[in-house]
């Protein structure tokens, strides 16, 4: 890797006048900067970030905020964080990962000082008490996810309330008529977390429209509160044909919990989920599933930033991505007696 002092040997001048070329703190002649420039394309060298940001005023790093938060599911969380990373990567950019729940005084904290450029922001609740921050903060930011309200912010996600009624549409069509929605853990819908508040609009909105009866439990993550829920669904709702999951941990026990209560998947009870294709894939009973698309929202997430940062007047507010269903081997049309 190239130095400053090869680079300072290749243009024929000193160290200082290289790092006074990358940081414009004193005037050279055009013609050194340019045998400087030169030299630093074809050696290769990189300056560092700290010389980069004095000579443009700009530190070449993103803010990625994201609380890590009681109920988050911290796999899915990093497979958006390494598509942000990565995508920022060929922008030439770092990230810095903030994970503390630090909300408006952490934004701030961070927005004033000259850290980073612009900053993209994850786990956004419906009511957002970052929201009225992030209007007035001179730094462009990002949202994954969608408030209540995103007038005059840039948001990018799933749609996940299409998502719920995507689940719902397949089951209905397979004949289902009593059907049930396993949800985030109780802490993420008490939060107001928007993409989890969709998923039971988009559920319920479904089902009402089809004359289906349904019911939403939220439901902590791991085998035990797998085994209770799968419990008490079928108390409340003997005649349970089709099951949402919105809790990716929970997937595979909840199959088990069924099949050990006597029901077999799908024969019995078809279940759908909305996850990454790589978990329904891979599950037991393969699931049919609408995808999770971390990789594409983390990456036009940047992309969004980018043009925001460049200056690009047509940057769109709202960016919802429409869900894919995967049909597999958990979903069957329901068995008539």
């Amino acid at each position: 890797m190239a130095k400053i002092t090869d680079v300072a040997r290749h243009a024929g001048v000193s160290p200082s006048t290289v790092s006074y070329a990358l940081s414009g703190k004193r005037p050279i002649s055009d013609e050194t900067k340019r045998r400087v420039e030169a030299a630093i394309r074809e050696l290769g060298y990189r300056p560092h970030a700290g010389a980069r940001a004095l000579a443009s005023s700009k530190s070449n790093v993103l803010a990625l905020v994201v609380p890590l938060r009681t109920g988050i599911h911290v796999p899915v969380i990093m497979q958006f964080a390494v598509s942000v990373v990565t995508t920022a990567r060929r922008y030439d950019h770092d990230v810095l990962l903030l994970t503390q729940e630090e909300g408006e005084e952490g934004l701030r904290r961070v927005a004033d000082t000259a850290l980073v450029d612009a900053l993209i922001l994850m786990d956004v609740q419906l009511h957002d008490p970052r929201l009225p921050l992030l209007r007035v903060l001179e730094r462009p930011s990002v949202m994954i996810g969608f408030p209540a309200s995103s007038e005059g912010l840039t948001c990018i996600d799933l749609d996940f309330k299409a998502a719920g009624e995507a689940c719902v549409e397949h089951l209905a069509g397979l004949g289902h008529r009593v059907v049930a929605l396993v949800g985030s853990p109780p802490e993420v819908y008490v939060r107001q977390t928007a993409f989890a508040q969709r998923v039971v609009e988009g559920f319920t909105a479904a089902a009402d429209r089809h004359g289906l009866a349904s019911s939403v439990h939220p439901c902590e993550a791991g085998p035990g509160a797998a085994r209770r829920a799968a419990g008490r669904l079928l108390r409340e709702q003997p005649a349970l044909t089709g099951v949402v999951v919105h809790n990716e941990p929970l997937l595979e026990p909840l199959i088990d919990a069924f099949e050990q209560l006597g029901l077999r998947v799908p024969g019995d009870l078809s279940v759908t989920a909305i996850c990454p294709d790589e978990l329904a894939g891979s599950a037991r009973v393969p699931v049919t599933s609408v995808a999770l698309p971390s990789a594409e929202v983390g990456t036009r997430a940047v992309e969004l930033l980018m043009r925001k940062l460049g200056g690009d007047p047509d940057v769109p507010e709202s960016t919802l991505l429409a869900p894919r269903l995967t049909e597999r081997a958990s979903t069957a049309r329901r068995q008539v007696s």
